[in-house]
């Protein structure tokens, strides 16, 4: 049987990681948001880019 104040450790260090985990998931949720609207803006922009050569022939 395991030592009740190593199961404490245990516990406290398993709380700590659930914590990290979910701190790490909010990041590259927001980092994916964040290259998803770089995305949008680079393909907007190259739309108009495009209606501009059109307009111009």
């Amino acid at each position: 049987m395991l030592d009740p104040e190593l199961l404490e450790r245990i516990t406290v260090r398993r709380a700590e990681l659930d914590e990290l985990e979910e701190q790490l998931v909010k990041q590259l949720t927001e980092a994916g948001r964040a290259g998803e609207r770089h995305l949008i803006a680079a393909v907007l922009d190259v739309h108009e880019k495009r209606q501009h050569l059109r307009c111009d022939l």
